[in-house]
């Protein structure tokens, strides 16, 4: 069995024999045995290509856009939401149809959904969308900043912790009647928790929620923590191509 990596190489071999090596001193009961060596591990690094001296390093001057093409399904609407600093943020929108009116029964509240690192708001259209429109909530899927179909800042990076939560905001207030549920997947639960730090304290800003869910949320300490488990990780291979 073999196994290749960009950094190094391995492999297992396996040798088994349905013989055995002296049939005079096999058990009576044993002729059907068979004799298994054990797996011997061979590693043979591969060290990486060297970049060519000749390789210069440029620093991009504006963030890349995470963009996909997606084909709107029925009911589904796509517009722009116009920040104050005249940035647009793309919102994909799904309502739910329109049912008898039943007497006693609530209106459900608004879903939001944020995205999490290199996605848009299409990653919530495809399924999450139609499923919950169907059950009576109104929903509305955002990209963020030079995320989908939205504004490319000007500025070295899309944008902070803290404008990605004020642009939530902001839609939140103009857009949204009723306080809705905010819905944040990955990164996405990183600024859903943002969000909720700020209305603990005296900020009007930020609307108020009827509930928050995250799914798959980034913790508090953010990737920290994923980060320092890739580093062991990478420590652990480094030891063993060491043997």
């Amino acid at each position: 069995l073999g196994c290749k990596h960009r950094n190094f190489q391995f492999g297992v071999h396996f040798r088994c024999s349905l013989h055995h090596p002296n049939p005079h001193q096999m058990p009576p009961m044993a002729t059907s045995a068979s004799v298994l060596t054990l797996p011997r591990l061979s590693i043979s690094p591969t060290m990486p290509a060297r970049a060519s001296p000749t390789t210069t390093m440029t620093r991009r001057t504006r963030p890349l856009r995470a963009a996909c093409a997606y084909t709107l399904q029925e009911g589904q609407s796509r517009r722009s939401h116009r920040l104050p600093c005249g940035l647009d943020l793309e919102v994909i929108a799904q309502q739910p149809p329109s049912p008898p009116p039943t007497p006693g029964r609530s209106e459900r509240p608004p879903l939001v959904f944020v995205h999490g690192s290199f996605h848009a708001a299409w990653c919530w259209a495809e399924r999450w969308l139609p499923f919950f429109s169907h059950a009576g909530f109104p929903c509305f899927a955002l990209s963020l900043r030079a995320q989908g179909e939205s504004s490319i800042p000007s500025d070295t990076v899309a944008g902070t912790l803290e404008t990605h939560t004020g642009d939530i905001a902001d839609f939140i207030r103009k857009e949204v009647p009723v306080p809705p549920i905010l819905i944040g997947h990955s990164f996405g639960g990183l600024i859903v928790q943002q969000y909720i730090s700020c209305l603990q304290g005296s900020e009007p800003f930020h609307p108020k929620l009827s509930g928050a869910v995250l799914v798959c949320s980034v913790p508090p300490s953010g990737n920290r923590c994923s980060y320092c488990c890739l580093l062991h990780i990478y420590h652990l291979i480094y030891n063993l191509l060491s043997l």
